[in-house]
């Protein structure tokens, strides 16, 4: 959720980078509903692709970019890790994965935790949304819910966030975020609730609160990234999104809800079930 302050000197560049964020999101956002919809090789070719930007972006913000072995060993482990979640060969892949964990704690120097964490964050995200679209079922299903309530989370935020201001959500972290804002993203979710139940694909009450809790964690998503960052002093994690920075930016609120729904999922519908887990109450 990203929302710029309202002062009036900032208005003609905040225009501007709303501009460029509508424009990137026009050719991003068919680009994802494609391959989600493709599933297979397309969707975990896609989301490998991201989660090793992710690992190479935390790397970066964290200070520790320089270590190519590092970033290469991560890269290397999470296209290994990709077709046995395609062949749904869960077990070899999380294998693959902790073999990985051990691998960059070899490579990587002391202090570890900060790469360790972005592996386990890279992977995460990677598990999380191949698991979830591997139900053919109602996998493409889940995994449209959980982008749409991501994408409201955020421009219901931004716009509240515009329109009202007033008291910040935690000002010592994203200075720019608001109460008004949260809010905001809370309500725009529950409208891909109310719209997915009144076109049949689920029933009202459970996806009213699948839809809150995953906006929550949207929300959390966000502001653990922003942490990291300023932690270390980083306004974007790279510019690789024009008008949205970089692939943390861009996915940190959609991290935190997917991985969310799949434990969810898998809670209730178990590895191969996950999006019919989240879907049907």
């Amino acid at each position: 959720m990203s929302e710029p302050n309202a002062a009036p000197a900032a208005t003609g560049s905040g225009q501007r980078n709303l501009v460029t964020r509508v424009a990137s999101a026009v050719v991003l956002v068919p680009l994802a509903i494609a391959a989600a919809y493709a599933g297979g090789w397309y969707w975990a070719a896609l989301v490998t692709l991201c989660a090793i930007g992710l690992f190479v972006e935390w790397l970066m913000v964290t200070g520790v970019s320089g270590n190519a072995p590092l970033a290469v060993t991560g890269a290397a482990i999470l296209a290994i890790a990709a077709p046995f979640l395609v062949l749904r060969n869960i077990d070899a892949a999380l294998i693959v994965l902790a073999l990985g964990i051990v691998a960059i704690a070899f490579r990587s120097a002391a202090p570890r935790s900060w790469a360790i964490g972005g592996f386990l964050y890279a992977a995460a995200a990677q598990v999380s949304s191949i698991l979830v679209r591997l139900d053919h079922k109602d996998g493409f299903v889940a995994l449209v819910f959980i982008l749409l309530v991501v994408w409201c989370s955020d421009i219901g935020g931004y716009f509240a966030g515009r329109a009202v201001g007033g008291p910040k959500l935690w000002p010592r972290v994203s200075p720019n975020k608001t109460w008004a804002g949260a809010a905001g993203g809370f309500v725009l979710s529950l409208v891909v609730a109310v719209g997915f139940a009144m076109n049949g694909l689920g029933k009202m009450a459970p996806l009213l609160m699948v839809a809150s809790v995953l906006s929550v964690a949207s929300q959390l998503g966000d502001l653990l990234e922003s942490a990291v960052k300023r932690r270390f002093g980083v306004k974007d994690s790279s510019h690789i999104i024009p008008g949205h920075g970089g692939l943390m930016d861009r996915l940190d609120g959609y991290v935190a809800a997917v991985l969310l729904a799949a434990i969810l999922g898998v809670l209730r519908g178990g590895a191969g079930g996950v999006g019919t887990g989240l879907m049907v109450w």
